[in-house]
């Protein structure tokens, strides 16, 4: 079989001014042409949106001002040459999703969250892309008592059923996370999501999207992860990135924490020839906050050429030695294989 010939994709939300918690942006805004311009000088083929990256202020736009601004990007995107991969509905901005989205414990604010994802759809529509990513980010609770966690699944099976019916070709990706922003979330793994898309009207429309620091929040290994969602033909798309232990979402370049986390990061993909339907591999990645202006892009740029030279790593790793070693139960030397292989040894 033919290798796989991979396609990248990063977000305008990758090149960040370095804002966090603790201090004020480090690097003055770039306007989204000169995002674009990047992408494409660095070699990527798509870039993925949240809604209101596509369509700004979008909450306070009629849906006829929405797709004009939506076919004017799309336009922009065609002239560069690039797709649109997804787009997310920003469900955990707004004051009224700051208990919940489709979660919140309010029928108003559950009936916005889900207007507003209806709304994505149809800008996924205008864009030319039929896949809508789901990043749960406040469906769980500061408290446990403060929600019934069983009638909070039956909230999203509800959220998700409007979402498939409003749409007959949209995908929905549920991209997974234990927890930050909220303390605990209600689908916190692959396994969780994959769960979640049987019980609705319609679940091969439903997938997953794997991070790299979200399944190693959740104790995980996200090579696994991996494998999970393909053996379930669930794998739509992949955020790669790094992180340094059971800590805030770090998004660290990826390989940059633990190279061999990446290294079996990128043989599960191979094995399960990700790509070969038209997936994208997508880096959700930051600059280092104290990072100057002009090594600004260097984060994407690398985590771009790692990720090429793992693939080569995996291309070349001796996997009839290994399987010799496996059946000989000689874990040390195969340990030992892998680490010099790494290594160029």
């Amino acid at each position: 079989m033919k290798p796989t010939t991979y396609r990248f994709c990063f977000g305008p939300w990758n090149i960040s001014e370095g804002q966090d918690p603790y201090g004020p942006p480090v690097r003055s805004p770039k306007p989204f042409d000169w995002k674009l311009d990047a992408l494409k000088r660095l070699g990527f083929d798509a870039m993925m949106f949240h809604d209101d990256d596509a369509v700004p202020d979008i909450d306070n736009k009629s849906d006829a001002q929405i797709r004009k601004e939506a076919r004017e990007l799309r336009r922009k995107l065609a002239d560069a040459g690039v797709a649109a991969e997804m787009v997310a509905p920003r469900l955990w901005f707004d004051p009224r999703t700051i208990d919940g989205a489709f979660t919140s414990n309010d029928p108003k604010c559950r009936a916005y969250a889900i207007q507003r994802s209806l709304r994505c759809i149809d800008l996924a529509h205008e864009l030319g892309t039929n896949l809508v990513v789901l990043w749960l980010a406040r469906e769980g609770t500061y408290l446990r008592e403060s929600k019934n966690a069983r009638r909070c699944i039956d909230h999203l099976v509800e959220a998700l059923n409007r979402m498939l019916e409003h749409h007959p070709k949209i995908r929905i990706a549920i991209e997974p996370k234990p927890n930050e922003p909220m303390d605990q979330a209600y689908i916190p793994t692959i396994g969780h999501a994959i769960a979640l898309a049987h019980l609705t009207c319609d679940p091969a429309r439903v997938g997953c999207l794997m991070e790299t620091a979200h399944a190693i929040l959740a104790g995980l290994d996200p090579a696994d992860e991996i494998d999970f969602a393909c053996a379930f033909g669930k794998l739509w798309s992949i955020h790669l990135n790094d992180q340094n232990g059971l800590k805030f979402d770090q998004d660290k370049p990826f390989g940059s924490v633990n190279l061999r986390l990446a290294f079996n990061q990128v043989r599960a993909l191979e094995r399960n020839h990700y790509g070969r339907k038209g997936e994208f591999v997508c880096f959700d990645v930051h600059p280092f906050r104290p990072t100057r202006e002009e090594h600004w892009l260097a984060h994407l740029e690398n985590s771009r050429r790692t990720f090429l030279l793992l693939v080569e790593k995996a291309r070349t790793f001796d996997e009839a030695r290994a399987r010799t070693l496996i059946r000989e139960r000689n874990y040390a030397a195969l340990d030992q294989m892998v680490i010099e292989h790494l290594l160029g040894a």
